[in-house]
């Protein structure tokens, strides 16, 4: 029977980058890809967890724009793997009313897991009790800039009033993001310290938080860990705490 948390503050929304898959199954004389299928687990585990502890918004880092230059191996892999756990995990999504979405290029992708993909996101999309966000072919600096050029065009066009007009909800409103608010808390699993072009924009009053632990290890417990270290922080967004 699981111990039953009680959180006096939660954070809203949770981003991930689950990090270590690959040196997880190294380390263990396993093929890399090896890795990926055992940190899929835990991204269901932590999906669970996050339905127990009624957090309302889940972004994953997932695959960055920048994984594209791995071996090509590597990545037929991936999109297969991809492909596959859209179509195992939709039923999930759906029973447990999960509102599923991507952030990033998406066509980029591979037909076969776009079709998927797209499928997942037409079926859960009146769904509110969780949104599950997918950062696939995603990169921050592309984001920001291809958001730059769109709201420079719709600047063009006469959209916009004047220059003046243009703030953090405007421009947040041209982000992949647009309909997701910011993360109250980032999780880097695997040991490494940096944001690694995720969500730059969006995390400008984040908390962080860093763990040794490598993603396919990362469950409940190391959840709550972090969950627990979150409730500890005071967040002042630049201001003075009274």
């Amino acid at each position: 029977m699981k111990e039953k948390i009680i959180f006096d503050n939660l954070p809203r929304h949770i981003a991930i980058i689950m990090d270590g898959n690959g040196r997880w199954a190294e380390k263990r004389n396993l093929d890399r890809i090896e890795g990926h299928i055992k940190g899929i687990d835990s991204l269901r585990n932590i999906l669970k967890s996050s339905l127990e502890f009624r957090i309302k918004y889940l972004t994953v880092f997932a695959f960055s724009s920048e994984n594209w230059q791995r071996p090509k191996k590597e990545v037929d892999s991936l999109m297969h793997l991809l492909e596959q756990y859209i179509s195992t995990e939709l039923p999930m999504l759906i029973k447990n009313k999960i509102n599923f979405n991507i952030i990033g290029n998406i066509e980029k992708i591979p037909y076969s897991a776009k079709k998927n993909i797209l499928d997942a996101i037409d079926k859960t999309s009146g769904y509110s009790d969780i949104f599950l966000a997918l950062a696939l072919s995603y990169g921050a600096r592309e984001e920001i800039i291809n958001s730059a050029a769109k709201l420079a065009l719709d600047f063009k066009k006469g959209k916009l009033k004047n220059l003046d007009s243009i703030n953090d909800d405007i421009f947040s409103s041209y982000l992949y993001t647009k309909n997701i608010p910011d993360p109250d808390l980032l999780i880097r699993t695997g040991g490494e310290e940096r944001i690694s072009n995720f969500l730059l924009f969006q995390i400008a009053y984040t908390e962080l938080y860093f763990t040794k632990t490598m993603w396919p290890d990362f469950g409940r417990k190391n959840l709550i860990s972090a969950l627990k270290n979150y409730e500890k922080r005071v967040r002042r967004f630049g201001k003075i705490k009274v």
